[in-house]
């Protein structure tokens, strides 16, 4: 049971990790992209976590989860630098 929970957990952190990159790199090179589209994504990941009605599985929760927390983190991070004038 040890190794499911650490698998789980690995496979949150390396979705997480992605798609933090990917945010950022999107981010870097999209000069159209604004925290509005980001939050539209964001709705949608919470639609999709709640459409669960066949049973996706552990893995794929811990995927939708992990992508749900990078959108949450990523969009806070941005609003925080726009507030404060930084931009990263």
């Amino acid at each position: 049971m040890i190794d499911a929970v650490s698998a789980l957990e690995r496979k949150y952190t390396e979705t997480f990790d992605e798609e933090m990159r990917m945010l950022e790199r999107r981010r870097a090179h999209d000069t159209n992209l604004t925290i509005d589209e980001l939050e539209n994504t964001l709705r949608s990941l919470y639609i999709v976590e709640g459409n669960d009605i066949e049973g996706r599985g552990a893995i794929q929760d811990q995927v939708i989860a992990a992508e749900i927390a990078a959108y949450e983190a990523f969009i806070t991070t941005w609003k925080k630098e726009l507030e404060t004038g930084a931009e990263s």
